[in-house]
């Protein structure tokens, strides 16, 4: 496995890079926005391609690199299913995986620094965002941060992970870089309380300032989809409602979601499947959506969760060459919204 670890002086942030093997695909943790060229510079060097991007919560301390990532790389943004964000292309519930080529990570709902906070864990790892840090905890007094949550979150999950569990936060200002669970569970302060109610008057007495970036963080962090029309091909981007009652008798429904997406929420009857992830072979020539796209008459519509996939892969796939392709606005989130009709996969 590939594992790369970077700092952010000014916010202490740390962010991770994580790929299968040389030439396959990989993921990033938490990026910031200002470090996004260096992300890119070594994905080019060890020839990996960015698959996804996640972030553990909104960040009110550094803008987050997500969206910027996700515009180079076209890649997809996954948070979790609780985060007041306006678009992402993937969210995620407790328990779900998170996986890309060589890498399978299972998403933790930790709320408590915030109400959308989540941790992330692999078979020997965990990266716990804000939730627990090495030798402290996040605190828990502004966007919706709860300190009962916390200790809940740090007590009846983090913490009946195996011992060895390697802990790799999203801040420190320390100098640390990586802890276990073991030791923060015998040498954190803040975990060395009889109860939640103890743990809770331990983080109301911290009396903090607020991040020096939150006026300017938090709305940025709030705002980071896409647009999903093209002003120079409006033609690409269909309504729900215009797909439901407008398409044409010979246009192709493409689920571009995970397999996992479809069982979790369900499909529109008569689609096909064609994760976005395998996007690329599929369009190219000989591929199965490039000879669908050129039957006479037909037209590939995507779909995906809430229209970011399916907005990219419009423009990937006229940059292929395939042109008779347009999308619906909002994925299955809109369809459903709109009255459609969902069947089980």
């Amino acid at each position: 496995m590939i594992f790369r670890q970077f700092y952010h002086q000014e916010s202490g942030t740390y962010t991770y890079l994580l790929g299968g093997r040389a030439g396959g695909e990989a993921l990033i943790i938490d990026p910031v926005e200002e470090r996004v060229e260096r992300y890119l510079a070594l994905l080019d060097e060890l020839d990996l391609t960015l698959a996804k991007v996640l972030d553990t919560h909104v960040h009110a301390d550094h803008i987050s690199g997500m969206a910027e990532l996700r515009d180079r790389t076209r890649c997809v943004t996954v948070m979790g299913r609780e985060a007041p964000v306006d678009v992402v292309s993937m969210r995620v519930g407790d328990g779900d995986p998170i996986k890309v080529e060589g890498v399978s990570l299972r998403a933790l709902h930790t709320p408590g620094h915030t109400a959308e906070s989540y941790s992330f864990v692999m078979e020997d790892r965990v990266f716990t965002g804000d939730t627990l840090l090495i030798r402290g905890t996040g605190r828990t007094d502004f966007q919706n941060g709860d300190a009962l949550q916390q200790y809940d979150s740090l007590f009846g999950k983090l913490l009946t992970l195996p011992d060895e569990t390697l802990v790799y936060p999203g801040h420190d200002y320390k100098g640390d870089t990586v802890s276990t669970i073991g030791e923060e569970r015998r040498f954190n302060p803040r975990l060395q309380v009889a109860s939640p109610e103890e743990y809770a008057a331990l983080m109301d007495g911290l009396n903090l300032a607020n991040p020096k970036m939150m006026d300017v963080a938090v709305p940025a962090n709030l705002s980071v989809g896409r647009g999903q029309k093209d002003e120079s091909h409006p033609e690409c981007a269909m309504s729900a409602r215009d797909v439901m009652h407008d398409h044409r008798p010979d246009d192709i429904l493409v689920d571009l979601r995970e397999a996992g997406e479809r069982a979790r929420e369900g499909t529109i009857p008569g689609s096909v499947h064609a994760p976005y992830d395998r996007l690329a072979e599929m369009i190219e020539p000989g591929g199965a959506l490039r000879a669908l796209a050129g039957r006479p008459g037909h037209r590939l519509v995507y779909y995906c969760a809430f229209g970011e996939r399916s907005a990219m892969a419009v423009e990937s796939s006229r940059q292929s060459g395939v042109g008779n392709v347009c999308h619906m606005i909002g994925g299955i989130a809109a369809w459903r919204e709109a009255g459609g009709t969902v069947e089980e996969c």
